[in-house]
């Protein structure tokens, strides 16, 4: 049965999903809510999603929430099944580290990312707000102060964890939206480590043809 996923292709939680659905080589068939508003039916939040977000994803008669969650169950059970990538190792102590990185992108990366891209790329079009351009500009100096910290964490790696993980997937949607914003690419490009990972990470298959939806999503809507 192919696995269902609810979520729109521009959302950062749902593009998670799908960067690691491709990665894996998992067929899936995905499945936008109607609208914004249709997340908060009582039908939705009864059979979807509790709290009324997305992405859901449904495999078989399973229904998993939270895209973190999701992308983890979807490599322990499927990783090597499609193709031969892991993203979640099989050893505890390189699990741990993933992990740990995940927790790093999780409460230091995504939270001044996410600000951005919702003063940038959201407030404006779904809500008609202008952006505010001081809350943008403390979370371009917060985001600095991690890719100091990430600088040094891709020390002679190519990935965080040395292979690529979900650490290194979980932080492409949003990194995206706010690279491809001119003004914010800089805190990318004036960091040597962390341009090559980025970079390496936009020429991954499943990275590089997620981003072209997610170009023709806001070119079209």
């Amino acid at each position: 049965m192919t696995i269902k996923l609810i979520g729109y292709a521009a959302s950062g939680p749902t593009t998670k999903v799908i960067i690691t659905l491709k990665e894996l080589g998992i067929p899936y068939e995905l499945d936008p809510p109607a609208t914004y508003q249709s997340l908060k039916d009582d039908d939705y939040i009864k059979n979807k999603h509790p709290f009324g977000k997305m992405p859901v994803l449904f495999d078989g008669d399973f229904r998993i929430t939270e895209s973190r969650a999701i992308c983890r169950y979807l490599a322990s059970k499927y990783q090597g099944k499609y193709n031969d990538t892991i993203l979640l190792p099989n050893d505890v102590h390189q699990a741990s580290l993933v992990d740990q990185y995940i927790s790093y992108e999780s409460f230091y990366y995504d939270p001044p990312l996410s600000k951005i891209v919702y003063q940038e790329k959201v407030a404006k079009k779904f809500f008609d707000k202008d952006p505010d351009l001081e809350v943008i500009k403390e979370n371009r100096e917060e985001l600095a102060k991690v890719l100091d910290v990430f600088e040094k964490l891709l020390e002679g790696k190519e990935y965080l964890n040395g292979e690529c993980s979900l650490a290194d997937l979980f932080i492409c949607p949003n990194t995206y939206h706010v690279y491809c914003i001119d003004a914010h690419s800089d805190l990318w490009d004036s960091r040597p480590n962390v341009k090559n990972w980025w970079n390496r990470l936009c020429n991954r298959d499943s990275v590089k043809t997620t981003f072209e939806e997610i170009k023709s999503f806001w070119e079209n809507n």
